[in-house]
């Protein structure tokens, strides 16, 4: 009966003993990390870079054309021409609404690079997106004496146009609509997770007054 109870304490011991053995190797490990954490030789590498699929890219580029801004305008314009006893007028008014904004199908390759969380977008330059844009049907003629043919009415259309050009494609205009597609596509950037946004227009050449390159 003793020789059991020695076996019996004699087991018991022998696995508080292993149980004890466990428990400073963990408390070793523990100290361990902790040390290491405290010294800087343990880190945690985060990577922050974010990619811009090509699918992405193609479906910004898909939706073509993107209008920032519109303008209605409204033309008088008049012609006379001289006869041997009375001459004859035509005067017609106009009316068109130009469209100016991004052609994205104009965008070269490569118009978006990334790294990390920055990305830098070279967008197309700004510009009319519709070169028909005079509504003819509320076109009114406002005086006409005398018959006109149809390339003098024609003559008197492209006049309407580039007047309405001149006065739309302004300067202030034209910088309105950027603005207003820098903070599109800013906004569209950032909301796919880019911190640091960077937007670039290509710029239009300039072509001399007389029409000449």
């Amino acid at each position: 009966m003793k020789k059991e109870v020695r076996t019996r304490l004699a087991i018991t011991n022998k696995k508080l003993t292993l149980a004890l053995l466990v428990a400073v190797l963990l408390l070793a490990v523990a100290g361990w990390w902790l040390i290491a954490r405290g010294t800087g030789d343990f880190s945690v590498e985060v990577n922050n870079s974010i990619d811009v699929t090509p699918e992405q890219i193609q479906k910004i580029e898909a939706i073509g054309q993107w209008e920032f801004l519109a303008i209605s305008d409204e033309e008088l314009v008049d012609t006379t021409r001289k006869g041997f006893f009375s001459n004859d007028q035509l005067a017609r008014i106009y009316y068109g609404t130009l469209r100016i904004g991004i052609d994205m199908s104009k965008a070269k390759d490569g118009w978006i690079q990334t790294r990390g969380d920055s990305l830098t977008a070279i967008l197309p330059a700004v510009g009319l997106l519709d070169e028909d844009f005079i509504d003819e049907a509320r076109t009114k003629t406002f005086y006409e004496s005398g018959k006109w043919s149809a390339q003098e009415r024609e003559t008197m259309y492209q006049k309407a146009r580039q007047k309405m050009k001149a006065h739309s494609l302004s300067a202030e205009n034209l910088r309105s609509a950027e603005q207003q597609a820098d903070t599109h596509f800013r906004q569209l950037f950032r909301s796919m997770g880019f911190s640091h946004v960077a937007i670039r227009f290509e710029q239009v050449p300039q072509v001399p007054q007389d029409g000449r390159r």
